[in-house]
């Protein structure tokens, strides 16, 4: 490869990153957020077991207008498939990462509540774990204590 295409190379790489930090910027709000993605359950049920007269499952309901919803038939007849985000921006960045490992991330009340909906729903309960998970003082007991606190929080839906 010869010095010009090297040079172009380069000024196309630099070009597109400049494109993407533009776009990322004007995606945040005055906040510092960026709007959060969709975050989605699919439940074992049919549509019309899982919003009853076009109301919510009590865990969503109980998030009120802080959440967008959106209830629909899954893929493939398998079940209903939920989906929410929170209507307001949230943290990006370093300030979303050090908000998600103090146990402060907007978006877990989502997820727990999908979660906990789900649950309900197919088995007509929410199961927790048992308390306390541990009872070892040591620095490995509180982890796993940290760890199971905060597992409906997290994870994969």
């Amino acid at each position: 490869m010869n010095g010009k295409a090297l040079a172009l190379s380069g000024l196309a790489v630099g070009g597109g990153a400049a494109v993407l930090i533009r776009r990322w910027k004007e995606d945040a709000s005055e906040t510092g957020g960026v709007n959060d993605r969709w975050h989605t359950v699919t439940i074992n049920r049919p549509l019309d077991e899982v919003s009853v007269n076009g109301r919510l499952p009590e865990p969503l309901a109980m998030l009120g207008d802080k959440i967008e919803v959106q209830v629909r038939l899954a893929p493939g007849d398998r079940g209903t498939e939920v989906a929410a985000r929170l209507r307001d921006p949230v943290p990006s960045g370093p300030a979303g990462a050090g908000a998600r490992l103090r146990g402060q991330d907007p978006r877990g009340p989502v997820r727990r509540a999908l979660r906990d909906c789900r649950a309900l729903l197919e088995t007509g309960e929410v199961l927790s774990p048992d308390r306390p998970p541990t009872t070892h003082p040591g620095p490995g007991g509180k982890l796993i204590s940290v760890a199971t606190g905060r597992a409906r929080e997290e994870g994969r839906l």
